[in-house]
Parts: C-alpha cells; sequence; structure tokens
C-alpha cells in the first residue's frame, strides 16, 4: 500500500478533480467490451461493478482510517471501468435484432416509415414495423434502409408504404482494421440495406393510422422543414442550409462536401457546439433584451435567469429538429449545464461539464466511443475548456495584479474575437488531428486559414439568419430570411472551394495503429484534467502516441473480398488496382488506409513506363514477387495448373479443387466467408491478414458458413 498511499497523497492537492476521470473510467471499460473476442456473460459487468461498490461502502468498517482511502481508490476505479463495461452490454442486449444475412432480390417490403433523408439524386427511406416477402417473421430485422429510385410519391415519416426491392446485409470492413459498417448498423438497428426496384405505394397516411408518436412527429416536422428550406433557397446552398437547420447532411452536394474536407470546413455541418452556442445564445440575447423593453420588469424580476430558461428550451428544440446526433447531444448537454449554471449563480463553462456531458453520452450510447463523431467531439471540447481554464486564470491574476485594467475599445475588441477565432482554431485542430488521421487518413494543412474566415462569416451572418428563417417559417416568409442567409453560404462555399485547390491542401497518412491513438488520448486526459506539475509526465507519453503514426502496416496486396479486383503496391509506392471501373468506394478506402491519393491502372504486359516491377500480367493472372517471395493471382481454374506450383502464395478468384503445393492457399470461398484479404511481405516473411480477422465471434459480425451441399473440401496438398 506504500505506493497507492503514495499517489494519493500526490494526487490530493487536485481532489476537486478526480470526478474528471470518471468518464475516461467508463470508456476504458467500454473499450475493454468492445475489444473481447466473444461475447462475454451478461451478467459480469453489473456483478462486479456491485462488488466493487459493496467493498467500497463497507471498508471502514474493516481497514484503518490510514489505509481505507488508498484501498477505497484501488477498488473505485475498476469499479467505475466495470460500469462502463456493464453498460455496454446492456446496450448490445438492447439493439440486438434479427439482420438480413444474404442478398435478397426483388422482395416486396411493407413497413412505416421512420426516417426520411433527401439528397440531390432522390430520397433514402429508414422503414420499420417491417414485413418482408421471403423473410419469416422472426427473421425480419428491425429497421431497413432503403434508397428510392425514380418517381415515387410524396412520402412524410409515419406513413405506411409497400413496393419492391432488392436488399442486402452490411458489409464487412473493405479492409482489415478498417471500418466496422456492420458493428455501426447493429447498433443504429439497420437490418439491411437496399435500393426500390419499382414504384412504392402509400399504404396508409400517418394520420389515418390514428396513433401518435411523439419522435415521428418531430421526424415529420423536421421533414417538413427541410423540404420547405430546399424549395425556399434556390442554387445548392440550399442543402447547406438544411443541413445547418435541420442537419439533413444529405442534401448537400458531393463535391461541395468534399472541398469542405479538404478546407477544414466540414465540422460546419456537423450541429455541435458552434451552431447550438450561437443559437442559445442569440435566443438568450433576444429574450432578455425584448425584456428589458418591458417597463419595469427588468427591474423587479431576474430576467438574466428567465432568459436562460429560454435559451435551454431554444437549444433542445433546435437539437431536437436536427436529429439530435451525438454532437448535437453533447453540445446541448453542455449548453444546457452552463445556462443552468447562469440560473443558480454557478460558474457554466469547465471541464466538469465536458465531463458530464460524456458520461451520459457513454452510459446511454456505448458505442459510440468508437466512432469519430465521439472522440473528435469532445477531443476539441476538453481542449477548449481547458484553454479557457488556463487563460481565464492567468487573466484573473493580471487583473488582481494591474488595478488599473480596463475594459478595452471596439477596434481591440475585434481584434480579440479574431484573436479568438485563432486560438480556437489551433486548439481544436491539433486536439482533433490525431482522430482525423485515425479514422480519415488525412488533415486539412491549411484549415486555420478557411476557419479564420468561414467562422465568423458563419457566427455573424449564416447563423442569425437561420434563427430568423425558423421564425419566418410559422409565417410562410422563408424565403425572403433563406436568401440573405444564402449570400453568406456562398461565402463559405467560396472559400472552401479556393482553399480546398491550394497545392498540397490535404495531407494524407497511412492508418496507425491503435495503440497509439490510445495512448495519445489518455495522455492527453492527463494534461488536461491535473493542474499541478505531476500533469507535465504526459508530454512523453503524447511524444511516443505521435510517434506510432510511423509504425503503420506496410500492405503490398489487397485482395477484394467479392472477388471483383485486386491492387498491389509497386516500388514506386503506387498503388495498381486490377480495374478501376469496380468497386470505387472500397478503392477510396484502400488509398486513405495506405495513405496514398490515386490509384493505376494495372497493366496486363509489364513496362518501365508503367512503373510495374513487381508484379506481371497475362490473360488469366497475375504474379507479385518481393523479397523472393512469390505470390500467384488466378483468374480462373485453368491458370491454377501452373500457378499452384513454385509459389509461397497463391491467391484464386475460382475454388481451389485441386491438389496445390503453396504454402499459403485462398480461394474464392476464403473471400466470401472471410472478406477482404492483405498480403504484407518482409525480411520476416510472408503476413495474411483479412477482414474477419480480430473480430471475434460478436452479434454484430455476420458469419458465413459453407453449405454442406457444395465443393467438398479441398484437398491436402
Amino acid at each position: 500500500m506504500g505506493v497507492a498511499s503514495l499517489i494519493v497523497q500526490i494526487v490530493a492537492k487536485d481532489r476537486e478533480r478526480w470526478a474528471l476521470w470518471i468518464p475516461i473510467g467508463i470508456a476504458v471499460g467500454i473499450g475493454g467490451y468492445f475489444g473481447l473476442q466473444a461475447e462475454p456473460p451478461i451478467w459480469l459487468g453489473a456483478s462486479f461493478s456491485l462488488a466493487c461498490l459493496l467493498i467500497y461502502v463497507a471498508l471502514p468498517r474493516f481497514v484503518s482510517t490510514d489505509h481505507c482511502k488508498s484501498i477505497r481508490i484501488v477498488v473505485l476505479v475498476p469499479g467505475i471501468c466495470a460500469v462502463g463495461f456493464a453498460a455496454a452490454q446492456i446496450r448490445t442486449q438492447q439493439v440486438a435484432a434479427p439482420v438480413l444475412e444474404k442478398p435478397l432480390n426483388f422482395a416486396t417490403v411493407q413497413g412505416r416509415v421512420k426516417q426520411l433523408e433527401h439528397d440531390p439524386t432522390g430520397v433514402r427511406v429508414t422503414l420499420g414495423d417491417l414485413q418482408v416477402s421471403k423473410i419469416k417473421p422472426h427473421e425480419t430485422p428491425r429497421y431497413i434502409r432503403i434508397r428510392l429510385r425514380g418517381a415515387q410519391p410524396v412520402f412524410e415519416p409515419g406513413d405506411w408504404i409497400s413496393g419492391r426491392a432488392n436488399l442486402s446485409p452490411a458489409g464487412a470492413p473493405a479492409i482489415p482494421g478498417g471500418f466496422d459498417f456492420q458493428r455501426h448498423s447493429f447498433f443504429k438497428e439497420i437490418g439491411a440495406y437496399g435500393y426500390s426496384t419499382g414504384h412504392f405505394q402509400i399504404t396508409a397516411k400517418s394520420e389515418e393510422t390514428g396513433s401518435f408518436q411523439g419522435l415521428l412527429w418531430i421526424a415529420r416536422l423536421r421533414d417538413q422543414v427541410t423540404s420547405r428550406i430546399l424549395a425556399g433557397l434556390p442554387g445548392p446552398q440550399n442543402g447547406i442550409a438544411a443541413a445547418l437547420m435541420t442537419g439533413e447532411k444529405r442534401a448537400v452536394a458531393p463535391s461541395i462536401v468534399e472541398n469542405l474536407r479538404d478546407s477544414g470546413l466540414a465540422h460546419l455541418l456537423a450541429i455541435s457546439g458552434l451552431h447550438i452556442g450561437l443559437i442559445a445564445g442569440l435566443v438568450f440575447a433576444g429574450f432578455r433584451f425584448a425584456l428589458v423593453t418591458l417597463p419595469g420588469v427588468a427591474v423587479k424580476y431576474p430576467i438574466k435567469k428567465w432568459a436562460a430558461g429560454a435559451a435551454i428550451f431554444g437549444a433542445l428544440t433546435y437539437a431536437l429538429l436536427a436529429g439530435a446526433t451525438l454532437p448535437t447531444q453533447r453540445a446541448f448537454i453542455m449548453a444546457a449545464i452552463a445556462l443552468l449554471a447562469v440560473i443558480i449563480d454557478r460558474r457554466g463553462i469547465s471541464l466538469r461539464s465536458v465531463a458530464w456531458a460524456a458520461t451520459v453520452v457513454l452510459l446511454f450510447q456505448p458505442e459510440s466511443l468508437l466512432g469519430p463523431s465521439f472522440q473528435m467531439s469532445f477531443a476539441a471540447a476538453a481542449a477548449l475548456v481547458a484553454c479557457y481554464e488556463v487563460w481565464t486564470e492567468r487573466r484573473r491574476v493580471r487583473m488582481a495584479q494591474n488595478k488599473q485594467y480596463t475594459a478595452t475599445g471596439p477596434s481591440r475588441k475585434v481584434l480579440n474575437y479574431l484573436g479568438g477565432v485563432l486560438l480556437t482554431t489551433l486548439v481544436a485542430s491539433a486536439a482533433t488531428a490525431p482522430f482525423a488521421l485515425y479514422h480519415f487518413n488525412q488533415f486539412a494543412d491549411y484549415s486555420l486559414v478557411a476557419n479564420l474566415v468561414a467562422v465568423p462569416i458563419t457566427a455573424l451572418w449564416v447563423m442569425p439568419w437561420a434563427v430568423v428563417s425558423f421564425l419566418a417559417l410559422p409565417f410562410g416568409l422563408e424565403h425572403w430570411t433563406l436568401i440573405p442567409m444564402g449570400w453568406g453560404i456562398s461565402s463559405v462555399v467560396f472559400i472552401a472551394d479556393t482553399v480546398a485547390s491550394w497545392p498540397g491542401a490535404v495531407t494524407r497518412l497511412a492508418a496507425i495503429p491503435i495503440w497509439g491513438i490510445a495512448l495519445l488520448t489518455l495522455a492527453s486526459a492527463w494534461l488536461f484534467i491535473w493542474r499541478h506539475h505531476w500533469r507535465l509526465l504526459a508530454i512523453p507519453f503524447i511524444a511516443i502516441g505521435f510517434a506510432s503514426f510511423s509504425f503503420s502496416q506496410n500492405i503490398d496486396l489487397i485482395i477484394d473480398g467479392k472477388a471483383r479486383l485486386f491492387a498491389a503496391k509497386e516500388a514506386d509506392g503506387r498503388l495498381y488496382v486490377s480495374d478501376l471501373r469496380k468497386g470505387k468506394r472500397d478503392q477510396d478506402l484502400w488509398l486513405r488506409h495506405l495513405g496514398l491519393y490515386e490509384a493505376v491502372r494495372l497493366q496486363n504486359a509489364g513496362s518501365k513506363k508503367t512503373g510495374q516491377k513487381r508484379i506481371r500480367c497475362d490473360s488469366v493472372g497475375c504474379a507479385y514477387e518481393k523479397q523472393g517471395v512469390k505470390i500467384a493471382i488466378a483468374h480462373s481454374e485453368a491458370a491454377l495448373i501452373e500457378d499452384c506450383w513454385g509459389v509461397d502464395v497463391v491467391v484464386a478468384f475460382v475454388p481451389i479443387r485441386r491438389n496445390c503445393s503453396a504454402k499459403h492457399q485462398i480461394d474464392r470461398f476464403d473471400l466470401w466467408r472471410n472478406g477482404t484479404y492483405a498480403i504484407s511481405v518482409s525480411s520476416a516473411g510472408v503476413t495474411i491478414t483479412h477482414a474477419n480477422e480480430g473480430r471475434g465471434d460478436r452479434p454484430w459480425v455476420i458469419k458465413r458458413h459453407q453449405r454442406q451441399t457444395t465443393t467438398p473440401p479441398r484437398p491436402n496438398s
């Protein structure tokens, strides 16, 4: 207990900051749950956390006071982690539902519209209360998502519709270690995706069923507002207006989204702290100003607290109308805490508000820990609030030392605002950059310049007009308020287009190991939370976390899990793809994972002009050689007659039905069962991984089992 007692004595100086570690402990427990290879017993997390609580409460009766505090901390830490573990288990059981395991063509689908999403090419609809032909009732997913093609009736959330569609299960990761779309869909409770194959019909309107559901009413209101925004503002600006007002980001043109991402302005489309804060601030200021104009009210009543209550209501309404996404939830919780602090005369902006917001989100949506939205949102919020705390502390000391300290003039306030935007952008960019690199493998180099110009336009012009547009909607006057809002949006789009076109606007980096981002996160939390000198112990661990970016896996060959195409990395560092027309989405993910910008078409005849030195191809297959390791890629069974001999690895896009001397064999059935393969060649030998490797036997992993009537087992070589 000597070491534990010493640690307790050291950190006792920061006792008021101990509570800030609660969401960190919960996150560790959640991470431990998702890192398992098999589903644990449902009682494990809850029983362990309860046991830790009982020990914590009973300790003072059995242990002396000198050691009780140290032992309590030792018990409390795993107990908090167990709470996160239990929350993840409960959430998994809560959302568990059947999922489609194989494609289903021309199925008749009947269901109720839960959500509508508009985009420039049509509508995407999420259906619940389903009946699907060719699927038994107990095997029917809870929700499916369908893209409607061609001319379709005008749907609203709550309507019952029917039609034919092609359905498919959620796909496995496009590359080993890549984004797990099956897990994402599982926790969204979406069991299948597809597209319509004909005209859908409305079988019953929502009002005809006589049932009322609050969430459907909000979804219907959101869809109506979105439709009026898209109709009221002509041109591509209407998509961004819809994204800012109702969170309908799919309405934004893909080219605009790409330029916003490459310029570092994509965060403007995600309704988060900036938007919620502006809405709450505008409602607060407007409501308070209105009360001040009433004779005698400001003198007799606490109008500041009334304005704070109105701002909470306004922020909540906006959050619900915007779809209550994860960044929106985080921003609303923090804004609500800050405004409640105004009502009870307490300090509102602190790391405690960030910690409580993170705790609430993690307990109710544990899966969000693994996504970029949660990580980037809370990283930015924690870094900004930590800097704000340091700045206010130093400002308070400076004001105490300088009795003549007075408010600055208008010009100085403008400079202070621009300086604040600059500092905010620097801090937020630095805090979110590691997570952007981890999830998206790229970083916008000129985001500082773009944000310095675009954020003030959004804050001072676009969002105020958004508030006015909300007020104009009930009177049908939104067209006149959306037009000036569109002027500001056009300026933001112009800035994004300009910055994205600059040379070197985007830097890509190959995928970084998960231990690196985890170490960086924990070390950064240590730096932000503590106030005394031991916080500096985090600096070397942060340096190690950044150094992990250079430990990315070297991949030489990628084999598509659907046996459509493959890609090879050549000696010149470029990625050569067998067919640039197929699997474009997967190709883009491969390029990002490898930190590359574009792919090159693989030529059948090796040529110095194309840079193909390691790989040679003909009409029936290809041969790849690196450091003496030979790999054959066969497109047909006839090619296996030659390819199976004298090579180390055979990859066949057809079943291998003959004896084969290659040490490693990957055929069509392996690709079907395990998904995309990645092959790495080094001086240590050959490393082969596949998309399902490391995912374990979890509820969200779709397992494919070979039928007994298919091709017999492969003969031993």
